[in-house]
């Protein structure tokens, strides 16, 4: 079956992007002809990447603009990476970030759903008594699971302050087996769409539909709260998360990657 959103228009996709930057946002964002540029000391790497959207003009104008961001991230002691997404930003852009030694990292795969479709897809039939609470803030369990999984290398001090940040309505959901968290997500929802974050998932519950419940919930929130499309962010090598996604009826919109200074050293852009 053919996703109704397996194509989307470079405005669309730009659109998805820029919420998901919406609801990981960096600490400080100077937008300047389409491109934000973001700084977030705090957070993990892909939270202060460059956001280059929109067209630049002529070649000079595009080794222009890569050189003011350049200055915007070294003028706050670190250096740029930007997000690659080849249908959003300028032609010619990856190209040149190549041609300066910038290294290619973390391909990602956007992907797009239907609420009702995960729904559908994600019947909520996990093993009792697994059940899913939903809660408007980051409780301390959800927090806990999501840094076991997730937050290697990253401080949780940070990541709560970066939650706290966002300012379009969100949901953590948090699987529960008996009185014990073992799964979590969120989904933020913004302008029509919900995007899916945080997912992790112990291994002890690995299996037993913990995840299947949390995206079930998810998409539930999301249609209440007049999204009914859906969209999450996914390494292309991370193959349960992959072919989670793809039963829970999630197509891919396109693929992007990173272009990060040749001698520094990232950890992994988790789902």
């Amino acid at each position: 079956m053919v996703s109704e959103f397996a194509v989307l228009g470079p405005e669309e996709v730009r659109g998805l992007q820029e919420r998901a930057a919406r609801a990981l946002p960096a600490e400080r964002v100077e937008r300047t002809g389409g491109w934000w540029l973001r700084h977030a000391p705090r957070s993990p790497w892909w939270v202060g990447t460059v956001l280059p959207h929109g067209a630049a003009g002529h070649p000079g104008e595009l080794v222009r603009r890569v050189g003011e961001a350049e200055r915007f991230c070294a003028g706050r002691g670190g250096k740029a990476r930007f997000q690659i997404t080849p249908s959003a930003c300028p032609e010619g852009l990856d190209t040149l970030l190549a041609e300066r030694g910038y290294r290619r990292e973390s391909p990602v795969s956007l992907q797009a759903a239907s609420a009702a479709r995960v729904l559908e897809r994600m019947p909520v039939s996990a093993e009792p008594p697994l059940r899913v609470r939903l809660d408007g803030l980051p409780s301390p369990a959800w927090f806990e699971v999501w840094h076991a999984v997730q937050g290697h290398g990253v401080d949780p001090g940070a990541e709560r302050e970066l939650l706290a940040r966002v300012e379009v309505p969100s949901a953590y959901a948090t699987a529960m087996l008996g009185d014990e968290a073992v799964a979590v997500g969120r989904a933020v929802a913004d302008t029509g769409w919900a995007g899916v974050f945080g997912m992790a998932t112990l291994p002890l519950a690995r299996g037993r539909g913990a995840a299947r419940g949390v995206l079930s919930a998810l998409a539930g929130w999301a249609r209440a709260h007049g999204a009914e499309r859906m969209y999450l962010q996914v390494e292309r090598d991370n193959a349960p998360a992959v072919r989670l996604y793809e039963r829970a009826g999630f197509r891919e919109v396109c693929r992007y990657h990173y272009r990060i200074a040749g001698d520094e050293r990232r950890h992994r852009h988790p789902a």
